[in-house]
């Protein structure tokens, strides 16, 4: 569940790391269906049979694919500025795909609150580092900075 917070206590909130977020499991369907949005059919997403030939073993998830679950993990983890009627995404200051997420692994989400500015009457841009931790591996799939709008009241 995300967390609500008064205006005046958003200073509090500053370099805030939020809990774990629940596992994930990422399957072949999803990897599929994914592929079949995105048109990136590539055989190492969704040929199980050629994947095994390669060094991972097994079909791998796209990176996009790890990365656009940061919006169902955000549900989680977010901060929320009491009066909130609107978010946007803004886009990332920095993404690195560390280590490819196999099928069937389970990953989650780790982030911390690094800034939040209001830039305009009501609008405040939060920094967000976002991690996504791949089950039993040290190295996570990604690391972002992911940069948010929420709209108050």
């Amino acid at each position: 569940m995300p967390t609500m917070i008064k205006k005046d206590e958003i200073s509090n909130y500053i370099n805030h790391q939020a809990e774990a977020t629940d596992w994930h499991t990422v399957t072949q369907s999803q990897i599929s269906q994914f592929a079949d949005c995105t048109l990136d059919h590539q055989f190492i997403h969704c040929d199980p049979e050629r994947a095994k030939e390669t060094p991972f073993g097994c079909t791998i998830a796209h990176g996009f694919l790890s990365l656009s679950m940061l919006s169902h993990f955000a549900e989680s983890y977010s901060l929320i500025i009491e009066g909130f009627y609107m978010g946007l995404n803004a886009g990332f200051d920095k993404v690195r795909f560390l280590q490819p997420v196999k099928v069937d692994s389970r990953i989650r989400a780790h982030a911390k609150t690094l800034s939040i500015e209001e830039k305009k009457l009501g609008q405040f841009r939060f920094s967000t580092q976002v991690t996504i931790e791949i089950e039993g591996s040290e190295t996570p799939a990604l690391v972002a900075e992911w940069i948010s709008v929420q709209m108050v009241k």
